[in-house]
């Protein structure tokens, strides 16, 4: 996903790909080893001591992060906006911002994973796990990915927006507003096109996954090929600037139903409606957000 900070400053939203690389990076130092100190900087669960449990996985699913026990606990966070994990070796000065950021600390003899403005912390019987992700869709990054119960999840609301249908979680987990606008971009596909009326839904699915895929093991996300500085990407993040196809300008809108937009990039050129949408959608000023009508045919769940 995407938004903007108190500035109007563009800011990438950590997406499925950066929270399998934290969860990766994360099992390395912690799977396997005791804790000397757990403890969580949130009101719900400040009596909560980790201390002396031994830490069996770190595993990624879709944009949730989950720390598996051996005790049968598991310890969920989410990043939601500005989240993030930072390890450290013991005695090094943190830096992931002020210290009254922190929202949990898991440390062992080797190494000290500091979580910063961390949403959604719980901490649930393992097999209880269900509770805070069983409403996921096929992980795009899991290893049990299933893509045609994705289809089959997308195909059950067929007049759905497309864009806001691949950021509903129900239907698959793990794209963001990035990988959203780029795949549709690649496939010239409109971000308002209804779920129906996309010509090779599996192929746009799987375009996503490819790009995502690509960023797997690095932090940056580039979805041209080109690591030229500002040449990472194709709409995102693109408004008023030239198509790098066609040359026309690339517009800025918002999508979703109210309280829950989600900004949009898109080339009006390449990525031409072939069926009839919102108007607003084809006539937008370049670079300017603007409200919508809400599309879609449920409340969307992001997370």
């Amino acid at each position: 996903m995407a938004g903007t900070d108190a500035q109007g400053t563009l800011v990438s939203v950590p997406e499925g790909d950066t929270v399998w690389l934290a969860a990766r990076r994360m099992n390395t130092a912690l799977a396997g080893a005791t804790l000397r100190r757990g403890e969580f900087r949130i009101p719900q669960l400040a009596t909560v001591d980790l201390a002396g449990a031994t830490v069996r996985e770190v595993v990624p699913r879709g944009k949730h992060l989950l720390i598996r026990l051996d005790d049968g606990r598991t310890m969920r966070t989410h990043f939601r906006m500005d989240g993030s994990w930072h390890i450290y070796r013991p005695g090094t000065t943190w830096r992931g911002g002020p210290g009254h950021d922190v929202r949990a600390v898991l440390a062992t003899e080797q190494w000290e994973c500091v979580g910063y403005r961390l949403h959604d912390i719980d901490l649930v019987p393992t097999d209880e796990e269900d509770r805070l992700v069983g409403h996921l869709g096929p992980d795009i990054l899991g290893p049990d990915w299933d893509l045609e119960e994705a289809l089959r999840r997308l195909g059950e609301h067929p007049d759905e927006q497309i864009g806001v249908a691949l950021l509903d979680q129900r239907n698959l987990a793990g794209i963001g507003n990035l990988y959203k606008v780029e795949s549709l971009f690649l496939l010239g596909v409109h971000p308002w096109a209804r779920v129906a009326d996309v010509p090779d839904l599996a192929r746009l699915v799987e375009r996503a996954r490819t790009l995502m895929r690509a960023n797997l093991h690095r932090p940056e996300q580039n979805t041209t090929g080109d690591p030229r500085r500002g040449r990472d990407h194709w709409v995102f993040g693109r408004q008023g600037r030239p198509c790098r196809r066609c040359g026309t300008a690339i517009l800025l809108g918002e999508q979703g139903p109210s309280t829950q937009e989600r900004v949009t990039w898109w080339c009006p050129s390449c990525q031409a409606a072939r069926s009839p949408i919102d108007p607003q959608a084809r006539t937008g000023e370049p670079g300017r957000p603007r409200p919508l009508t809400a599309g879609g045919t449920r409340p969307v769940r992001y997370v």
